[in-house]
């Protein structure tokens, strides 16, 4: 399920967000770290409403999003499906 718009889809449709055992949240593109998940489309649309969806966010991490991580989710959205995998920057815990 996507914590952006909370529709149901499959694992390919979906991109995967990692919070890792040191609380970095990652781009996981493979769908194996270790970690707490969340999944989000991969469309632009589901992007622009991330920062509205604050509470299944929360609940996915067990904290907020930094904004960092959602400005490096930005830039990947911006040219096109995201394709990067490994760290985002780490926001203010």
């Amino acid at each position: 399920m996507c914590v952006s718009c909370g529709e149901m889809r499959s694992k390919k449709e979906l991109l995967r967000l990692v919070r890792t055992p040191e609380g970095e949240i990652e781009l996981d593109l493979g769908g194996r770290k270790n970690g707490r998940g969340a999944y989000i489309c991969k469309c632009k649309d589901c992007f622009d409403r991330l920062p509205k969806s604050g509470r299944r966010i929360e609940k996915a991490f067990g904290c907020a999003l930094p904004e960092a991580v959602l400005l490096r989710l930005g830039e990947e959205f911006s040219h096109g499906e995201p394709e990067l995998e490994g760290p985002l920057p780490a926001g203010p815990r």
